[in-house]
């Protein structure tokens, strides 16, 4: 038999092969609950972020479901429905952040340093429009993105451009927003929003360190919230 190519797998794709592993053997029969995130870290060798990428990629397969404040359940065989797009996310929920944390800070010190003056007005305009939704009571994805777009468009590079449309390819799969699912309040947006606009206000006064600093508080605050045990959550 010749060689096959050897795929190099993201840890939590590992984590959650283990998992899906132990329930279909009947380690843990349908109904039963999974131990808690911080024993299974532990039992790993891993960090809890990744094992909260696995459980949020067999929660997307339809093999167990989060319920926020008592635990993980493990759900009916036949629910493993959805596994390609769990296996097609290129990083984590928490990778994606990391890599965001990193780019868009950049994008964020360039943008002060070279923005014109109606790019600052465009990214102000995405700004608004979230807040409009938000009180609406309507979920700003599509104007979240805009805001970050624009920013990276404000850069002046094409490059920067095209990476951070695909980190919100990335950001808008079924991992993410299955995490973010379990976060989503309106508490969460009105925070997101109060962060977008120290972000604004730097790149509007030309304070490259201080844009830099304030998306990377913004995105490490998000880091943060999605990282709150779930039963803690209410």
């Amino acid at each position: 038999m010749p060689f096959q190519s050897i795929e190099p797998r993201r840890l939590y794709r590992q984590i959650a092969d283990q998992i899906r592993g132990l329930i279909r053997a009947g380690e843990f029969p349908t109904g039963s609950r999974l131990p808690p995130e911080r024993s299974l870290a532990k039992q790993l060798g891993v960090s809890r972020p990744s094992v909260r990428e696995a459980l949020i990629a067999l929660e997307v397969e339809g093999l167990v479901e989060v319920r926020i404040g008592s635990g993980i359940y493990v759900l009916a065989m036949g629910g493993a429905d959805d596994v390609q797009a769990a296996n097609d996310a290129a990083a984590g929920p928490f990778e994606l952040l990391r890599a965001r944390y990193v780019i868009e800070g950049e994008c964020a010190a360039l943008a002060a340093k070279s923005a014109r003056r109606a790019q600052v007005a465009a990214i102000e305009a995405a700004l608004d429009e979230m807040d409009r939704e938000r009180r609406d009571g309507r979920q700003p994805l599509a104007s979240d993105r805009l805001f970050h777009l624009r920013i990276a468009e404000a850069t002046g590079n094409g490059a920067l451009v095209q990476v951070v449309k695909q980190l919100w390819e990335e950001r808008a799969g079924p991992l993410y927003k299955q995490l973010e699912h379990h976060y989503d309040s309106p508490e969460l947006w009105t925070a997101a929003l109060a962060e977008h606009r120290l972000v604004l206000k730097a790149i509007a006064g030309r304070d490259a360190a201080g844009a830099r600093a304030a998306m990377q508080r913004h995105l490490n605050q998000a880091y943060k919230r999605f990282s709150k045990g779930w039963d803690t959550l209410q």
